[in-house]
């Protein structure tokens, strides 16, 4: 990832692709099973449906908690927002219509395989990270880089993961 300079105002995002030797429907009950995400994640630990649901929809709610080196420890709650099978599975943190972050998997067909991309937006709303931008005002663009950083590392290791699992028929 090359410095963007951006700030937390911009919204900044971050993508990470790979190609995995298996259909979408294989790639796609691995992305929208919400528990094996903690599984994949050094910094997700736990999830949870919310509202008495046991699976994905548009709608539905999950609780995820999370636990961070530099950040802490903290919960968040999740509502699905994209859930189109077997091609967009996303979800935003917080208010659904002003969120912390927004997250997606998106799949796509090629060859014989899928392109799998995991993707995320921060912002527009306030989140943990506000916290230590508002501490170190002058440190913004280095914070809003290194957290970019951090989840595109996280995807790397994720999408890694969910292809040896796809291709691997596990």
């Amino acid at each position: 990832m090359k410095w963007t300079g951006q700030v937390y105002a911009d919204t900044p995002t971050v993508a990470v692709q790979t190609h995995i030797e298996a259909s979408p429907e294989r790639v796609w009950a691995l992305v929208s099973d919400i528990h094996l995400m903690p599984r994949l994640s050094t910094e997700l630990q736990e999830v949870e449906w919310l509202d008495g649901v046991t699976g994905p929809a548009v709608g539905h709610r999950f609780v995820g908690r999370n636990a961070h080196e530099a950040l802490g420890n903290w919960e968040t709650t999740s509502t699905i927002v994209e859930y189109d099978e077997p091609r967009r599975f996303g979800w935003a943190v917080g208010d659904p219509d002003h969120p912390w972050s927004i997250w997606r998997f998106t799949l796509r067909p090629e060859g014989t395989g899928t392109i799998l991309e995991q993707w995320t937006q921060m912002g527009p709303a306030r989140s943990g990270l506000s916290f230590a931008i508002d501490a170190m005002p002058d440190k913004e663009q280095k914070i809003v880089f290194v957290r970019l950083r951090e989840f595109e590392t996280g995807f790397t290791a994720n999408l890694a993961a969910i292809k040896n699992l796809a291709e691997a028929g596990a």
